[in-house]
């Protein structure tokens, strides 16, 4: 099945896709929680602030050093 996300359900971890939907005892329709897990995003809406987000944490990412204190910053710490 296919359908657009509606929501996302953050304390039970699971996703509420458009078209799936089933009828409750008194006739109305609820949306049926997925789990994350189980679903495969085809396609991804992204608009600016997205995508500056998305490179954001990329860059933080692909850094490598993490912070990590090198001999030469501790020579220039006592420089004042």
């Amino acid at each position: 099945r296919d359908g657009k996300v509606v929501a996302y359900y953050r304390k039970k971890w699971v996703i509420h896709v458009d078209k799936i939907t089933r009828e409750k005892a008194n006739g109305a329709t609820v949306q049926i929680g997925i789990n994350a897990s189980n679903v495969e995003i085809t396609k991804l809406k992204l608009d600016k602030d997205r995508k500056a987000l998305l490179e954001r944490k990329g860059k933080s990412k692909n850094k490598g050093d993490k912070g990590k204190v090198t001999p030469s910053d501790v020579a220039m710490q006592d420089v004042d």
